[in-house]
C-alpha cells in the first residue's frame, strides 16, 4: 500500500504529550512534513520537520504558514507554572481557540485537541469549567473532523519539577490499582497512550467527539 503524503501541525511539542506525538509523527510513513508552532525548538533536526517559532498568544500572525491536514493541539500549563489568571486563560482557553479559528479560516478540516477528564463549561471548579468553555468555543467553529481528548492526570517524567503533581502521580500509582468498573476513567493515563490515540483518531472515521480517560487506553489497545 502507498504511504499517504501528511502534512501535520502540533502545538505543544515541547510539552509532556506533544513530545511524544512528535516524535510518533515524524516516524510515521502517512506524514511527510511536520510543522511545529511554539517558543521554543524542539532541539533536534529532522528533515520533515519545521519549526515555527515565536509567540503563540499572536497565533494569527502565522495564518500564511498553517496549513496541514490535520492540527494536533496538546497546549496547556497549571497554576503552578502561570498563576496569572489572565495569562492562564490566555493559555489553556486562547491558544487552542485560535488555532481553531486558523483550521477554520484555512480549511483544515481535522483538529484534536487536549482537553481534561471533568471539562464542564457549567462545572464549579475553576480547571474544569475553563477546559469546557475551551470545548465549547471550538466546537462552534463548525470543524468536521474534532476530537477532544480528556485524559486524567497524566503520567509521565517532565523537565520541569512540579512537586504537587508528582506527588499526586506517586498517589494515582497506588489507586489505580483499586479504580475499576466505573471509576476507571479516573485512572491515571501515559502521555504515550494519549499520543497514539490522537494519530489513530487523526487516521480512523470515528464519531466520538469526546474521548474519555479510559476509553484513550481501549482505542490504543484495540
Amino acid at each position: 500500500m502507498k504511504a499517504e503524503s501528511k502534512t501535520a501541525i502540533i502545538l505543544g511539542a515541547t510539552g509532556l504529550t506533544g513530545g511524544v506525538l512528535i516524535r510518533k509523527l515524524l516516524a510515521d510513513d502517512r506524514y511527510t512534513k511536520v510543522k511545529l508552532f511554539s517558543r521554543t525548538s524542539v532541539g533536534f533536526p529532522h528533515p520533515k520537520l519545521e519549526e515555527y517559532l515565536g509567540d503563540l498568544l499572536q497565533l494569527e500572525n502565522y495564518k500564511n504558514d498553517f496549513y496541514a491536514d490535520e492540527v494536533f493541539c496538546c497546549i496547556g500549563t497549571t497554576k503552578a507554572k502561570t498563576p496569572d489568571a489572565e495569562m492562564y486563560r490566555k493559555i489553556d482557553f486562547g491558544i487552542p481557540v485560535a488555532a481553531a479559528e486558523l483550521c477554520k479560516s484555512n480549511k483544515i478540516n481535522s483538529y484534536l485537541v487536549v482537553s481534561a477528564l471533568g471539562a464542564n463549561a457549567k462545572s464549579k471548579v475553576a480547571y474544569n469549567r475553563l477546559k469546557g468553555e475551551m470545548e465549547n468555543a471550538v466546537l462552534k467553529l463548525g470543524i468536521p473532523k474534532t476530537h477532544f481528548l480528556r485524559p486524567s492526570l497524566i503520567g509521565g517524567k517532565r523537565e520541569e519539577k512540579r512537586v504537587g503533581e508528582w506527588l499526586g502521580k506517586q498517589f494515582m500509582k497506588v489507586l489505580n490499582l483499586v479504580l475499576v468498573g466505573p471509576l476507571e476513567k479516573y485512572r491515571s493515563v501515559k502521555p504515550e497512550s494519549i499520543a497514539l490515540a490522537m494519530l489513530w483518531l487523526a487516521n480512523t472515521h470515528y464519531e466520538h467527539l469526546y474521548i474519555e480517560s479510559d476509553q484513550i487506553k481501549k482505542l490504543v489497545e484495540e
